[in-house]
């Protein structure tokens, strides 16, 4: 018996058809992530991929099952599913079944092991941006994982990073630079209306709450506390 999550005879496409299908979506995701600075890419890009030309109801889900399946294999990427949380100050609000669908995305996340992609893969001109993005995170993550806009760029002017510098000789526009973290949705920025006016949160969104990224976040942590403690 053919097993149903292989079986693609009951979208009525032939072979040829559905890895053209499978192959656009993996270099979709390969162009996108490259392009958008390693961006989230949304499911409903990859749905319309399919459903431009194919209106099958599941097929969208099987060609991109299959996609995960290649990047893994050929390129070494694991292709993971992120959920968009909303803010805390919305958490009441609910989903509805086609925002939830919306709310979905990927990004691609290598299986390397850790010693070897930082010797062959990472690029050390992009070195300083996963660092600021680690201290950002940290900086919330401490905060309780939400934190107001003011006392954020006041820990970060700390640094010697301002809000008014435009032209850092290694991070650039640095409101730009921490706009794309929330792009990247390791952060999100939440507006939140009170007596005293509004106020600019920003908290960790999806993919700094991803597992991985949190164990790191808190191992860095704790090295700091240990530290602390030692002197």
């Amino acid at each position: 018996m053919a097993d149903p999550a292989n079986d693609f005879s009951q979208f009525g496409i032939s072979v040829m058809e559905k890895d053209k299908l499978v192959g656009e979506v993996v270099r979709f995701m390969l162009f996108k992530t490259h392009q958008n600075s390693g961006c989230p890419v949304k499911r409903e890009e990859l749905t319309q991929l399919v459903t431009k030309t194919y209106h099958q109801r599941n097929l969208p889900a099987y060609v991109i099952n299959e996609a995960k399946n290649k990047l893994s294999s050929i390129f070494g990427y694991e292709m993971r599913e992120l959920q968009r949380i909303l803010p805390s100050s919305k958490s009441n609000a609910r989903f509805s079944q086609s925002n939830v669908a919306d709310s979905k995305s990927y990004i691609l996340v290598s299986q390397l092991e850790p010693q070897v992609y930082e010797k062959y893969v990472v690029d050390v001109n992009a070195a300083h941006l996963s660092g600021f993005t680690f201290v950002i995170i940290s900086i919330v993550y401490l905060a309780g994982g939400k934190i107001t806009e003011e006392v954020l760029w006041s820990q970060m002017r700390r640094m010697g990073l301002s809000e008014d510098e435009g032209k850092h000789p290694v991070l650039g526009n640095i409101k730009q630079t921490l706009e794309l973290l929330v792009l990247q949705r390791y952060l999100q920025k939440d507006k939140v209306n009170g007596p005293e006016g509004t106020t600019i949160y920003y908290e960790l969104a999806e993919r700094a709450l991803d597992e991985p990224i949190n164990k790191k976040i808190k191992e860095y942590v704790a090295q700091i506390v240990k530290k602390d403690n030692i002197s």
